[in-house]
């Protein structure tokens, strides 16, 4: 057997992962086709490259020196495909831009507004649950630019380079449930108010599960907690079998209501990604105000906006991605953009 480039690309994963089971789940392969890889790879090379053990795998002496030699070839021709795919499409129409996004009701104006350009942009829109999947085909180059949230506690595994800038920095949560529900009279709902029901959350949602299991633990609620997609979760809601979050903006609906959480205790930070500051300028402005403007049209997080002294939206920092954390919210200047509902 000759080595490929496949090969050198398992190894790392396996020495990244520390076990064979995890390494497999990365490469979206099951863990028995992984460990007969592994041993065609050892018996070509004629050496024993990892140590399995109880804990996971560990290279050894001889399994370090083949990675030290790997990693720069894998990264190398990451770089040769994601340079490439970004010059594909680049000359197959300068005028064409591949956009990512996670569910938000900022999408439709968001398009509309680079259509509208001078020259004429002509958006391309993949949509994905997924966040971090999101980010991975920007830095693939498969995607020019995506629009993501990251939930409050819940940190994206952001691809290294990659540049982000805060669209909102953070946008609080809403909880959706039936009209008759004796906490639909407040004005802002408390968490004790909703002790008793049954959450219904879409776990495929990247942080999602977590962020708001964290956020009732906090407030000393074992959430009844059940997944579902958001569709099903808001007609579960009207007839008042569950509760669920939701987005501010969602406009107002017959038969739920949304309400504010006492506290803001549940919150998302709006992203868009790119491989470049300059990649980021091209749609940023567009998605701020389109975002505003789907804001401004729902009633309950207009009010809410005004109570709190935001009425408006902030200009975002653009980062080179290590870590993203969110910071305290502060009052923001006139508007020059996630998901359910």
């Amino acid at each position: 057997m000759e080595l490929e480039v496949r090969h050198l690309r398992a190894l790392c994963a396996i020495a990244d992962a520390g076990s064979l089971h995890r390494a497999a789940r990365e490469l979206g392969v099951a863990q028995p086709s992984l460990s007969a890889q592994l041993r065609r790879i050892e018996q070509a090379l004629g050496a024993q490259l990892f140590v399995r053990a109880g804990t996971g795998c560990r290279p050894t002496p001889v399994g370090l020196a083949v990675l030290s030699r790997a990693r720069p070839l894998v990264t190398e021709l990451a770089a040769i495909v994601t340079e490439t795919r970004a010059a594909v499409a680049r000359a197959a129409d300068a005028n064409t831009l591949h956009i990512g996004a996670t569910a938000s009701r900022a999408l439709p104006g968001w398009l509309r507004r680079l259509r509208a350009r001078v020259p004429r942009t002509d958006p391309t829109l993949r949509m994905d649950v997924s966040a971090n999947s999101l980010l991975r085909m920007v830095a693939g180059g498969w995607l020019g630019l995506a629009f993501v949230h990251e939930v409050e506690g819940s940190p994206l595994c952001v691809p290294p380079g990659l540049c982000l800038r805060a669209v909102i920095e953070r946008e609080p949560q809403f909880v959706t449930l039936a009209p008759d529900h004796p906490a639909a009279r407040r004005t802002e709902v408390r968490l004790a108010d909703l002790a008793d029901d049954r959450w219904m959350v879409d776990s495929t949602v990247d942080g999602e599960w977590d962020g708001l299991s964290r956020v009732l633990r906090d407030a000393g609620i074992e959430p009844d907690m059940l997944h579902g997609d958001y569709l099903t979760a808001y007609s579960l809601a009207a007839t008042g079998d569950v509760v669920t979050v939701s987005q501010p903006t969602a406009l107002a609906r017959p038969d739920v209501v949304a309400r504010p959480l006492q506290g803001d205790p549940i919150g998302v930070r709006l992203l868009l990604a790119a491989r470049s500051e300059a990649e980021l300028d091209d749609g940023y402005e567009e998605l701020v105000e389109a975002y505003w403007e789907v804001a401004h049209q729902a009633p309950v997080y207009r009010a809410w906006l005004e109570r709190s002294g935001r009425p408006e939206a902030s200009p975002g920092l653009c980062e080179t991605a290590t870590a993203v954390t969110f910071e305290t919210p502060a009052p923001v200047p006139e508007p020059k953009a996630r998901r359910h509902g």
